[in-house]
């Protein structure tokens, strides 16, 4: 079995998000960088599909040089080859990205052979397009579902069965092989690399690519920040002498009567 998994370098989730003074980029000064906690569980999933059925796994990634950083990392939890399109930039706009994405996975399967399975986070987690996997499963014509929570292979090797949460349970779909999928996290737990995997990553020979790809229709204006929303916390009284405080603010609130 081959399996691909597509990761974008983001900024670190939870970390203070600084826009450049014009309002076209992330501020990237002290400002420490990952992957989408998605494709961490993606990465992890197809680790998870060779260890089960064998074959190999690969990681593809598009943005700057430094998102060889994200290669080793995939590499150092059993991922065995990487690809990087380096583009200079983490801004590309989805259809642009989808281009070159779908531009470097026909190069690599017409050297390499076809892959089973093309694996996507559900969404990146700076922009959160929900765009780019649908787009390049669409354009290699390779069914997809997104939102995926479990998944399982037949017993023959010829269909992915993928599970999607709902309201009332569980949504089922039978996919024949090659297909797509973006997947969400807690589809499986992300395993921490071991010193054994660290020391290998560093040996990983990282293909190195560019694309010409053409901008699409979807143009960025500006980037804006929200303002802070600072919560301030008042101290009602301490031990019984608070009781008091307590019930006039839950009537307040409507919840004493």
């Amino acid at each position: 079995m081959r399996v691909l998994v597509c990761v974008k370098r983001v900024p670190a989730p939870g970390a203070k998000i600084n826009i450049t003074d014009d309002g076209q980029a992330v501020d990237a000064t002290n400002l420490g960088h990952t992957m989408s906690p998605h494709e961490e569980c993606a990465l992890e999933l197809a680790v998870q599909l060779v260890e089960a059925h064998g074959g190999e796994s690969h990681v593809l990634t598009l943005g700057v040089a430094e998102a060889d950083e994200q290669c080793r990392w995939a590499a150092s939890i059993g991922i065995t080859k990487a690809t990087l399109v380096d583009v200079g930039t983490m801004g590309w706009d989805p259809q642009r990205t989808a281009t070159a994405l779908i531009e470097a996975i026909r190069s690599i399967e017409e050297a390499d052979g076809t892959f089973d399975v093309i694996i996507f986070g559900n969404e990146s987690a700076d922009t959160g397009g929900f765009q780019v996997g649908i787009r390049t499963a669409r354009a290699l014509d390779r069914p997809m579902v997104n939102a995926i929570k479990g998944v399982s292979i037949s017993e023959d090797g010829t269909v992915l069965e993928a599970q999607r949460e709902i309201d009332s349970g569980m949504e089922v779909y039978h996919l024949p092989l090659p297909c797509a999928i973006g997947v969400k996290e807690g589809i499986t737990w992300p395993r921490y690399p071991t010193m054994r995997g660290r020391l290998a990553s560093k040996k990983l020979a990282v293909d190195v690519t560019g694309s010409e790809a053409a901008p699409g229709g979807q143009t960025m204006v500006r980037l804006n920040r929200p303002e802070e929303q600072v919560s301030e916390t008042i101290i009602l009284g301490e031990g019984a002498a608070a009781a008091p405080a307590v019930v006039e603010l839950l009537k307040e609130l409507g919840l004493w009567s």
